[in-house]
């Protein structure tokens, strides 16, 4: 089952940039996953398990670096990925 994720992460720091960049760019790395970032969110897409075992690993380890921090989420159960049906 493919799924896609927005999510978007609030670092309860006053150097945000490093832990959001960190995140993002751990997300890049991983096979499988299209990730797609943009000023707002960054959305990630592939294999139920892949996202959700991904998105488990990289929060908590955004938590143990760089310590306190929010992230929003919304989840559908559906490949939404624009590359795949561009423009609707």
């Amino acid at each position: 089952m493919e799924i896609s994720v927005e999510i978007s992460k609030y670092p309860l720091a006053d150097d945000y940039i490093p832990a959001i960049k960190s995140f993002i760019d751990r997300l890049n790395t991983i096979d499988g996953l299209t990730v797609v970032t943009n000023t707002m969110s960054t959305q990630v897409f592939g294999d139920h398990d892949l996202v959700m075992n991904t998105l488990r690993d990289e929060m908590k380890l955004s938590w143990e670096t760089y310590g306190k921090a929010i992230f929003a989420c919304k989840f559908i159960g559906v490949n939404l990925d624009p590359a795949l049906k561009p423009h609707g």
